[in-house]
């Protein structure tokens, strides 16, 4: 067996990082959609023939940690040389529909050497409403095009056949094409750059290096775990309504640290539900594996070795591993948002120095697509308030949690749609006041110059994010159409001129406030 030693080791994986990294870039300035090119709403990452996470970019948690999912879901469909398969089902390896993933086999003179992943969150896929993001939806049939495995380019030529049902399925015609193009290109780069390595290195040392970076990353995961207090602990925390109710649902973790290792059991979650919180399972482990990462050591490199201590126990049928056909869109991405506070909260028994108090907790979905003349998609997460940390202010308006977009910058958003800007700003003392303040939410205040459909996905409007140690709660967040308070998940059909307003949650304080409230924080 080939050994690869201590500085060939961090040559080697930093190489392998760079073809992710690259991957990301040749996505990115290829797409169309404001969302994937400015947003950045996609991953790439690089996996082995066994289909180990070898390598991945630093992109968006939820769609990395649920990605080796989609590549064993090809697994046993005979992916061939040239192949470029495309699925986005959340019970076959998907997150929710608007994130469609390729998967392509990179093959290196005739020889499988791994695969090759982009994901990236299309701004509509069909379904009942513009954007694919609708909060009434009761079956994922509503929710868009649910696509299994299947082989979008086939030995290196496009299935044209496919391609067409699909977009005949899809508002945005051209901008889907465009965004699709962009991925299989991400692949491709990833197959040139492997190539090279391979060049450079030969079959058996390359391989060496695949199970060397996996090695690695497993032992300072065991390590920094053995840093850890041994014992079981347990958080509980709810998500406010499903979109069909409004009644507050139930999650429950249980984590075990022993030998080494983690067990996260969900034991005492909700049922799934009516609406379309439920998060498909591979969504629910992505969640649990950035926790994991977050309380250990972020810097271990992220790839198959990092998950291989962590044990992920979930009832089946409930609301974190549903049953088809469960609508599942919001479970991607706010249930998600509530599995990584439980699961923190949890740690937090644990390391409470460690930790921060609770951040905004939601990702702000909001969607706003015509209903009719010239079909657009407006789709964005909007940052808040980042929880106080126990040495330090919590960061303001910022993405936290399982996604890490970035922003649609203004002028980019009103030249793309009909939309005009009214008001883009932080939303001061939303922060929980503490010996460290919370970090503040944001309001963003869109005008709407068409007739529209809007939806938004939102969560924290009931329940504040938690301060600590004394610290207060961050501020709930609001939606408001028309300066009138609209649920935290609704689908409304609104005229030319309405407005609609976000302010967003601020993070939660840490440690008790000084007495005068005017005080400086820190």
């Amino acid at each position: 067996m080939t050994e690869i030693d201590p500085i060939s080791l961090e040559i080697m994986r930093n190489q392998l990082e760079a073809v992710a990294e690259e991957m990301g870039q040749v996505l990115i300035r290829g797409a169309y959609s404001p969302n994937i090119k400015e947003r950045r709403d996609c991953s790439t990452a690089l996996f082995d023939a066994e289909g180990r996470l070898i390598a991945q970019a630093e992109h968006i948690p939820v769609h990395l940690g649920a990605m080796p999912e989609a590549v064993a879901a090809i697994g046993d469909r005979d992916p061939q040389s040239g192949d470029v398969w495309l699925l986005n089902d959340p019970f076959r390896g998907g997150t929710h529909l608007p994130d469609l993933t390729m998967v392509s086999p990179i093959t290196i003179n005739g020889d499988r050497f791994g695969f090759a992943v982009s994901r990236a969150h299309h701004a509509d896929v069909g379904g009942m409403t513009p954007g694919s993001m609708p909060a009434g939806a009761r079956e994922i049939y509503q929710e868009g095009l649910r696509i299994p495995p299947l082989r979008i380019v086939a030995g290196g030529e496009q299935n044209e056949d496919i391609l067409e049902l699909l977009l005949a399925n899809v508002r945005n015609r051209a901008e889907r094409a465009a965004d699709l193009r962009a991925q299989i290109a991400a692949n491709e780069r990833a197959e040139t750059r492997l190539s090279a390595l391979h060049a450079d290195y030969g079959t058996e040392r390359l391989l060496a290096a695949f199970d060397a970076v996996v090695e690695y990353s497993k032992k300072r995961m065991e390590n920094a775990i053995d840093e850890l207090p041994t014992g079981t602990f347990e958080a509980r925390d709810v998500l406010e309504g499903d979109g069909i109710s409004t009644e507050d649902i139930p999650i429950q973790a249980t984590v075990t640290i022993e030998n080494r290792s983690v067990t996260v059991s969900f034991d005492g979650t909700a049922s799934q539900v009516a609406g379309n919180l439920n998060a498909p399972r591979a969504v629910t482990k992505s969640a649990v594996y950035f926790v994991i990462r977050a309380v250990t050591d972020p810097d271990i490199p992220p790839n198959h070795g990092c998950y291989l201590p962590v044990d992920v126990s979930i009832p089946a049928g409930s609301l974190l591993d549903p049953n088809p056909p469960a609508a599942v869109v919001g479970g991607n991405v706010e249930t998600s948002q509530r599995v990584t506070d439980t699961v923190l909260s949890a740690f937090a028994k644990a390391v409470p120095d460690r930790l921060p108090a609770q951040s905004q907790g939601t990702m702000n979905n909001l969607t706003i697509g015509s209903r009719d003349g010239e079909a657009f998609s407006y789709y964005e997460t909007i940052g808040g308030g980042f929880g106080a940390r126990p040495t330090a202010d919590g960061m303001d308006g910022v993405q936290v949690g399982m996604t890490n977009t970035l922003n649609t910058p203004i002028e980019a958003l009103e030249a793309e749609y009909p939309l005009r800007v009214m008001r883009y700003a932080l939303r001061a003392k939303s922060g929980g006041r503490g010996q460290f303040r919370g970090g503040d939410g944001i309001e963003r205040r869109l005008k709407i110059e068409v007739p529209a459909t809007v939806s938004l996905l939102t969560d924290r409007r009931r329940h504040p994010p938690g301060g600590v140690a004394g610290g207060e709660n961050g501020a709930c967040g609001e939606n408001l159409v028309d300066g009138e308070p609209v649920g935290a998940k609704t689908t409304l059909e609104v005229e030319v001129g309405t407005t609609v307003t976000v302010r967003t949650p601020g993070g939660g304080g840490h440690g008790p406030p000084a007495d005068d409230p005017d005080a400086e924080s820190s």
